[in-house]
């Protein structure tokens, strides 16, 4: 289904799915059918089968193989469905070969790009929060100040292919195995950065958390990398508590509390 949200329709048939993307958005479409033909040839079965395309139309469409499963966020998961998940997330990453992958483009949202976000929305989000979700805005600027990330260019760790999306959602589980679906922010990345959208995505919180620390473990991080997703942990929470504090009063997408939420779980992160 779509919402007001979403950023594609979707249309649901027995063995297929259409999905058009909104406002003529060709690049969406792009990386979406650029995920689905690279997965369909070096992880088949992971991913939606690319049926078809046309995105040099008004209204750029996809379609593509439906798959059977049933989605892991709103879920409290087994440990059998966290390594399948986990199991999941690393053939995703590792299944496009270094000298194709180095011809994919960076995905959208990295961390520059969220950097320069966060502080676009200082000014406009402070004024508006409790005292408790202040101070953890407080407390997120003076972190980003002093980390490094604000001055790292393409962080020294193995690139990957990263999907884009965080959410649970697009995590469907079969009774035996988890498949990947929605690939419209995807691109090169990195496993720490990835594996931040996951743990920190609200979707992974909101209702059922998600053991994080099951889901990490089943990860083989360098130094370097662990490093790296403690900071792209803080820097995708803040991210997340930005947003949240934009939500409509009147039409809220999440329970209220979940900022507040937030703020605690982001200075957790921080401690």
């Amino acid at each position: 289904m779509s919402d007001q949200w979403s950023t594609h329709a979707v249309e649901l048939h027995p063995d297929s799915v259409t999905k058009r993307f909104r406002d003529g958005d060709r690049q969406r479409g792009a990386r979406e059918w650029r995920a689905l033909t690279l997965l369909a040839t070096y992880a088949p079965g992971l991913a939606p089968a690319p049926r078809e395309s046309d995105l040099s139309g008004p209204i750029p469409t996809i379609v593509m193989s439906r798959l059977a499963g049933t989605p892991l966020r709103g879920r409290s998961l087994k440990d059998d469905q966290i390594k399948a998940l986990a199991a999941a997330v690393t053939r995703v990453h590792d299944a496009v070969p270094p000298d194709v992958l180095a011809e994919v483009p960076l995905r959208p949202g990295r961390q520059a790009e969220l950097i320069a976000q966060i502080h676009s929305w200082f000014p406009q989000a402070r004024p508006r929060v409790n005292h408790e979700v202040g101070r953890a805005l407080d407390r997120g600027m003076d972190w980003l100040a002093r980390s490094a990330l604000d001055s790292t260019g393409h962080p020294e760790v193995p690139d990957v292919f990263g999907p884009g999306d965080g959410n649970l959602a697009n995590y469907l589980w079969d009774g035996e195995r988890v498949q990947v679906v929605d690939f419209e922010d995807s691109g090169l990345s990195d496993r720490a950065f990835e594996l931040a959208e996951i743990t920190e995505h609200v979707g992974s919180w909101v209702e059922h958390p998600l053991d994080v620390d099951a889901f990490l473990a089943h990860f083989d991080l360098t130094n370097t990398q662990a490093a790296r997703l403690v900071d792209c942990r803080r820097l995708l929470a803040l991210v997340w508590l930005f947003l949240l504090t934009f939500d409509d009063a009147d039409n809220p997408r999440n329970p209220p509390g979940t900022a507040e939420r937030q703020a605690s779980r982001f200075l957790d992160l921080l401690a």
